[in-house]
């Protein structure tokens, strides 16, 4: 453009309450309609409104300065996460240099004052380079069966270039996707320009040695493209710009649209079916596996830098410029071995994770039971002294005795230092299974902790009740009592019954057979108890723990992953 031709043109007002901002004759300062000023930062004026994105206007600028045309961001949005982040795409733009990111100039952020009925206002204004020329979602059109590999390979080995400019410098995009991504100064008949990411107004930045423990996010996402931590708004890593990569690769790909290739039941991202029907038939299986792995669900099974794809990108394009021309024979015999080959790796794979899983499962157990006995002897000890040291067990004595007067009976005596002591394993019980979280818990410490002394607490009171007529099936009940309460208070997040059914029963089952074999007695307290009897309850209370921990290690790897499988949510 020269300079004759804009002064031609009409320009444009960018006060949002301008009743007529346009056009507006060449040359004048000042809006004849609202009296704003015209001429920006004595340098841009802007030309036309080129439309709305998200919480700003976009306009075409004459940068009288350089003699060149640019692009112009007005923020409309005045609250403060929206002025945050629209100085943060200012600042990260201007810290970054890179073709396939559009230049900003170091003073190419300013506000403009604006005169209103409310009184003054203030306009945040961004210019950056303007780049001419077609976006991804407008080049997918010209190609409904899908785009060529090869064009898809250079495209996605440009923005994976891009990306790691990015979180080499701690940014993240957060909103990649086909319309904005451009080829710089593209035509529909030459697409092998430059690509350049576009709209950096929902980047974030992080840093480096605290980005794991970042919690949340803001909540921004592009329906289709966006990973599931960035919708559900947990914290996003450089992965998530990885995520919506692919998914956009596999966009070009396909030649259709993520919704077209999401299964409505599952929600699964079921893309290769719809590959085969595409021009893209003979596709490179490592293109394949590469984008499958960058669109999955599981952050850790993800490329963990940009280094990584560019590796394989590498391996792949050295491998089509160097592919020899074979018998088909040879070709289908060559495929046959890589598709024996990969699928022996994947077996491999899925036995050594597998495997891992097991030995995880396996520590887990184990250190929640270390807890739990732990925790169990903790609260024993702290039971006795507090029964010891005040007169709350005999007020429970007698508080009981005067309301079931049946414990007083016969040669059943009920004694409030032996409810004490339950309490206090059910309390230290809680606290460890609580403490090593098992079962995916929302470690509710407060609940956990009243659970486990009220069901302990009650299961003694049941035990004394039935033990009179039915002797160890009395105990047994306790047993059940006591800890279907606990397990219901440590917050499991789904199937709280099933827990609390198979922790219960199993324990009750695994004593009842300890007592039937001999193996172990119901621990036997004496009147008063002695510190030299202390160790028949750590290690009474200390074998529930450890079935409690069992039971429910069984339930949250096995039973619980089985009930899901068959649709029990």
């Amino acid at each position: 453009m020269v300079v004759s031709q804009v002064n031609q043109s009409a320009i444009h007002c960018i006060n949002p309450n301008c009743h007529r901002p346009y056009p507006q004759p060449w040359g004048y300062k000042f809006c004849s309609s609202c009296g704003s000023p015209l001429q920006l930062q004595n340098r841009y004026i802007p030309l036309r409104q080129l439309g709305t994105g998200g919480f700003a206007q976009i306009y075409t600028v004459w940068d009288s300065h350089t003699q060149t045309e640019k692009v112009l961001k007005v923020l409309l949005q005045t609250s403060p996460k929206a002025l945050e982040l629209f100085a943060q795409e200012a600042k990260v733009l201007a810290s970054l240099n890179h073709p396939g990111v559009p230049q900003v100039d170091a003073d190419g952020y300013f506000q403009v004052h604006f005169s209103d009925p409310s009184g003054q206002v203030d306009l945040p204004c961004l210019v950056m380079e303007k780049i001419s020329g077609l976006t991804l979602e407008e080049i997918q059109h010209q190609y409904p069966h899908g785009c060529p590999e090869e064009m898809v390979l250079n495209w996605l080995l440009q923005a994976v270039d891009i990306l790691q400019h990015l979180h080499r410098r701690h940014i993240i995009h957060r909103d990649i996707k086909p319309s904005n991504l451009m080829l710089r100064n593209s035509s529909s008949s030459k697409l092998d320009g430059q690509l350049v990411l576009i709209d950096f107004g929902g980047v974030k930045q992080f840093r480096e040695q605290i980005f794991r423990r970042q919690s949340s996010s803001t909540r921004l996402f592009s329906s289709g493209y966006s990973p599931p931590e960035q919708i559900g708004g947990a914290h996003v890593g450089v992965q998530a710009d990885f995520y919506a990569l692919g998914r956009t690769m596999i966009v070009m790909l396909t030649g259709k649209q993520p919704s077209e290739l999401e299964d409505p039941l599952s929600g699964e991202f079921n893309w290769l079916p719809e590959l085969q029907k595409t021009s893209n038939t003979n596709i490179d299986p490592k293109l394949v596996n590469l984008l499958s792995d960058m669109v999955q669900q599981d952050v850790q099974a993800r490329p963990a830098n940009a280094a990584t794809i560019q590796r394989h990108l590498t391996k792949l394009l050295d491998k089509s410029l160097k592919k020899p021309v074979l018998p088909t024979i040879k070709l289908d015999l060559q495929k046959a071995i890589a598709t024996l080959i990969r699928g022996i790796s994947k077996t491999i794979f899925t036995l050594v994770k597998i495997c891992l899983r097991i030995l995880k499962a396996c520590f887990y157990t184990i250190w929640t039971m270390i807890l739990t006995t732990l925790g169990a002897g903790v609260g024993i000890f702290t039971g006795f002294v507090v029964s010891e040291r005040t007169l709350w067990s005999q007020q429970i004595t007698d508080f009981v005795h005067q309301t079931i007067p049946s414990l007083t009976t016969g040669t059943q005596t009920f004694l409030g230092s032996e409810m004490i002591l339950f309490m206090g394993a059910g309390l230290g019980t809680a606290w460890g299974l609580t403490t090593a979280g098992l079962c995916g818990q929302k470690r509710r410490y407060l609940i956990a902790s009243l659970m486990g002394v009220i069901g302990y607490g009650l299961g003694y009171l049941v035990w004394q009740l039935i033990h009179p007529q039915y002797g160890d099936a009395g105990f047994l009940a306790g047993v059940l009592a006591a800890i279907s309460l606990l397990t219901l208070g440590l917050g499991t997040r789904s199937h709280h019954i099933v827990y609390a059914i198979i922790a219960a029963y199993g324990t009750a089952i695994a004593l009842s057979l300890g007592i039937n074999l001999g193996l172990l007695s119901i621990i036997n307290f004496s009147h008063p108890l002695g510190w030299d009897d202390l160790w028949r309850s750590f290690i009474f209370f200390g074998l529930i723990g450890i079935c409690i921990s069992f039971w429910l290690a069984v339930s949250y790897y096995l039973v619980v992953p089985i009930l899901r499988l068959i649709g029990w949510r």
